[in-house]
């Protein structure tokens, strides 16, 4: 059975199949995708099951404006090795949303995500970024936000691809609690769990065409 091992406390793990040896050394815990918390891939609920719940969620409207993201990422055992804050410039237009990602971990290193949210009808979207293999899927449902995607993460001299589970949650007019689970072949690698917030005070300039 694959499993995932932590080689150091420089986050750095290995993948590793005991019929063929190591398959993927020194993967660098530095897996953001925004965002979010089991460690196995997340449980079958569907996001319809929080139809009745609110604030509704409606990315036209919370994805809108200056944003910042604050979490951590944890390895396979649960471990929070990373910590990271994050600028957001989220804008509309021609019904196609648009989400600048800044990421700043506390470590130094600074990463850039920037999605397009492309609607699908009965609140569906297509999801696309630099770094995100295909298209991902998205879907809302009351105060609830699904995205599911495969993330392409560099190694050293290669890339491998994640499976992301990702779930939000809006828990009031300005917040969201965000959570992601990390899986390769079916097996939990990581978690990232984060809070997102609006500062509808603070406008932002948009760029996309």
């Amino acid at each position: 059975m694959v499993r995932i091992e932590r080689v150091d406390s420089n986050d750095y793990t290995r993948v590793v199949d005991p019929a063929g040896g190591t398959i993927v050394s020194s993967m660098k815990a530095s897996l953001v995708a925004i965002g979010l918390a089991s460690l196995t891939a997340c449980s079958g609920v569907d996001v319809s099951e929080y139809s009745r719940q609110t604030p509704e969620f409606v990315p036209e409207e919370f994805f809108a404006g200056y944003l910042t993201a604050h979490g951590v990422v944890k390895d396979f055992k649960g471990l929070v090795i990373r910590r990271f804050n994050a600028d957001i410039s989220a804008c509309w237009r021609n019904g196609i949303g648009t989400l600048d990602e800044q990421f700043l971990f506390a470590d130094g290193e600074r990463q850039t995500r920037v999605w397009t949210l492309t609607p699908r009808g009965d609140k569906r979207y297509a999801a696309t970024a630099g770094d995100v293999v295909g298209e991902g899927s998205a879907q809302w449902s009351g105060n609830a936000f699904f995205l599911d995607y495969t993330l392409r993460v560099s190694l050293d001299d290669s890339t491998i691809d994640l499976h992301i589970d990702d779930r939000m949650y809006r828990v009031s007019d300005n917040v969201v609690l965000n959570e992601s689970a990390m899986s390769k072949w079916g097996v939990g690698v990581g978690a990232i769990v984060l809070t997102i917030i609006r500062h509808p005070e603070r406008a932002v300039t948009c760029t996309q065409s």
